[in-house]
Parts: structure tokens; C-alpha cells; sequence
């Protein structure tokens, strides 16, 4: 198995320290470093910030939002980091939600999945070269059509730089099993946000509903990529760890999206906790945030993260290197990264 870090996304700033975990990483001959985008930082600028001063780390975008670019914007942008990087990076996609496409970015939402399928085939046309770029879909069309409010004067193009690699890997997040299945059958893996290894048979299930319908043309199932964000906390006492990772999870199950509309909050329903997601929900949008926090179940923290001390998470890593999983994304500080993978590398699991 192999482990990568995510930063997520900023919050009033940069994220503190960071920097430090990520060339930490990078001596330490970790796989990988992640970084995501909601309404505030992007993704891509700081992979070129950081990239720059690391040499081995892959580069992935944990996720770059597709409403916030067009397919062939974030084809540039993918095409450009991968040459500055040396074939370093790594292009994660993720739909967002109905409240952040309309909200932020003024999208509309309707029908994500099937915009998803042409999006990611307009990215693969462009990284491919073999042609200009053309499609005519329901959500994009290239060249725009007169009818479509084209001027009539667009043609065809192919980008002017040649892609460093055309088969850059593409990696979905996806949280419902019919995105999930989407993943394994149009893309080169899967980014999940709440995996729980317990619940392993499920997840291979709406894999492998995808993998069912998988083109040829891309690489076999069995060099898919699972890479799971997984929170860690370290400490003796294992209340106390969880109780740091409360927070992010009434967050994202309570704040996350509308009531009727938390994609998230239905994900950590599909691991059995919707009474707990009920009340969570409840508080947190009664803006007692505190108070939704101290509701989350320590069971459902230790589903999706590694609580605990060193010998606690020494008897968790074998079900997750037996899991679907094949990267770890700690979400984590650099001493706790660090506690993970000499833990990982005593008990043979690390792959470097």
C-alpha cells in the first residue's frame, strides 16, 4: 500500500505547516501529496508551489472541481504541471455539490454524472493529441454550434503543446455507488472521502459494477488506483483522539450541502449511522456546532480514520492494506504522518 498526505483545502489561509509536512513527505519517500478546492483556494497553484521544491512526490488534485473550469482549461492546466513536474502529476475530479456549482460558480447542477462522462472525454482528447477536439453533447459542444450561441467562426482545435504523458491518470471522487461505478468504468481511480475497510465488500461491489463496462482502451482493472482520505490522530488516550476529528466530521455531515441535499451526510449513512447523521444534521443547522460534534459516534471516527496510539493503529493498518484501498491519504501533521509510516514500514505494508 502506498501513503500520500492531503492538505485539503485552505481555510482563512494557508494551512500551518504544510510546507514543512510536505518536504517531511518527500525525504521520507512518501508516495504522494494532495490538495483540494471549495470556495476559497484552488487546487492547482499550490501543487506548482509546493512541486517545485520537492522531487519525488506525485502531484494530485484532491479535487479540482469541474464546474470551476472548462474541460479543456483544466486539460491545460493538467498538461502544463505534468511537464513542469516531470510527469509528477496526477488529476482528481470531483462534482462538487448543487450549493457550490449554482452558489458559487452560477453552474447548473442537473444531471452530474452524465456531465461527468463528457467532461472527462474532452480532458482524454486533449491529453491524447491524436485529433482536434470535437464533441457534441449535452452539456458541451465543441466547436459551439450558431444555435448553441456560437458566432459560427469556431473550429476544431488541438492543444499546441504535446502532453507530456497521454494516459495521465484522471481520478474521480465519487461518494454514491452509481458515481462510485462511474469511477471504475471511465477512469483511472477512485477518491474517496469516507471508506470504512468493514464495509470493504460493498465498496468492491459498485467497483466492480463499473469495471463491468470499462473500455478497453484504458488500463486494466487491476492497475485501478483507491485513494482514501484518512484522518489520523495520534494519542494514548483514544476518546481524546477522536474528539479532534469530531469537528471535521459533524462538518461534513451537518454543514456540508442543504438538509435534503448533503452528499456526504448520505455517505456516512451508507456506513450505517443515519440516526447519529439525523441529530448531527439537526445541531449543526441550528448552529450548535459544538454540540453536533460531541454527537459523533467514536465508532464511526474509528471507521474512517486511524484514533489512537501507535499500537492501536498498528492493529488497523492490515484491514486496510487487505481493503480496495491502495493509497492512504493521510490527513494528518507531519509527526503523525510520520507515526503512520514507520508503523507501516515495521509491519512490511509500505510500498515505495
Amino acid at each position: 500500500m502506498r501513503f500520500g498526505i492531503t492538505t485539503g483545502y485552505w481555510s482563512a489561509g494557508p494551512p500551518a505547516g504544510a510546507q514543512e509536512a510536505i518536504l517531511e513527505a518527500d525525504r521520507l519517500g512518501i508516495d504522494s501529496v494532495w490538495t483540494a478546492e471549495a470556495y476559497g483556494s484552488d487546487a492547482f497553484t499550490p501543487l506548482a508551489w509546493w512541486g517545485s521544491q520537492t522531487r519525488h512526490l506525485r502531484l494530485g488534485t484532491a479535487i479540482a472541481q469541474m464546474s470551476a473550469r472548462t474541460p479543456t482549461a483544466t486539460a491545460m492546466q493538467a498538461l502544463t504541471l505534468d511537464h513542469l513536474s516531470g510527469g509528477r502529476f496526477v488529476l482528481g475530479l470531483g462534482a462538487s455539490g448543487p450549493q457550490v456549482v449554482e452558489g458559487w460558480y452560477g453552474q447548473p447542477y442537473r444531471r452530474p454524472l452524465a456531465r461527468t462522462r463528457e467532461y472527462v472525454e474532452i480532458v482524454r482528447q486533449v491529453l491524447r493529441r491524436g485529433a482536434p477536439v470535437t464533441i457534441d453533447g449535452e452539456f458541451f459542444q465543441l466547436p459551439l454550434a450558431e444555435e448553441r450561441g456560437g458566432t459560427g467562426l469556431g473550429k476544431p482545435l488541438r492543444p499546441t503543446v504535446h502532453p507530456l504523458r497521454a494516459d495521465l491518470p484522471i481520478l474521480l471522487a465519487a461518494e454514491g455507488p452509481k458515481n462510485i461505478a462511474l469511477a471504475a468504468e471511465i477512469c483511472d481511480g477512485w477518491l474517496p472521502v469516507f471508506y470504512a475497510p468493514r464495509l470493504d465488500a460493498m465498496f468492491r461491489g459498485f467497483l466492480a459494477d463499473g469495471f463491468a463496462s470499462r473500455s478497453p482502451e484504458l488500463a486494466p482493472a487491476e492497475r485501478f488506483e483507491v485513494a482514501a482520505s484518512v484522518p489520523v490522530s495520534v494519542d494514548d488516550d483514544v476518546e481524546r483522539a477522536a474528539d479532534r476529528l469530531r469537528p471535521w466530521i459533524a462538518l461534513y455531515v451537518g454543514g456540508m450541502g442543504a438538509k435534503g441535499a448533503n452528499f456526504h451526510r448520505n455517505a456516512v449513512d451508507m456506513l450505517g449511522y443515519s440516526d447519529a447523521c439525523d441529530e448531527i444534521q439537526d445541531l449543526y443547522l441550528a448552529g450548535r456546532k459544538d454540540e453536533a460534534a460531541k454527537a459523533v459516534p467514536t465508532a464511526l471516527v474509528e471507521d474512517v480514520a486511524l484514533v489512537g496510539p501507535a499500537e492501536k493503529i498498528a492493529a488497523e493498518l492490515p484491514r486496510w492494506e487487505a481493503s480496495a484501498v491502495t493509497t492512504m491519504l493521510l490527513q494528518a501533521d507531519a509527526d503523525a504522518v510520520r507515526t503512520v509510516v514507520g508503523v507501516a514500514a515495521t509491519l512490511g505494508l509500505l510500498e515505495r
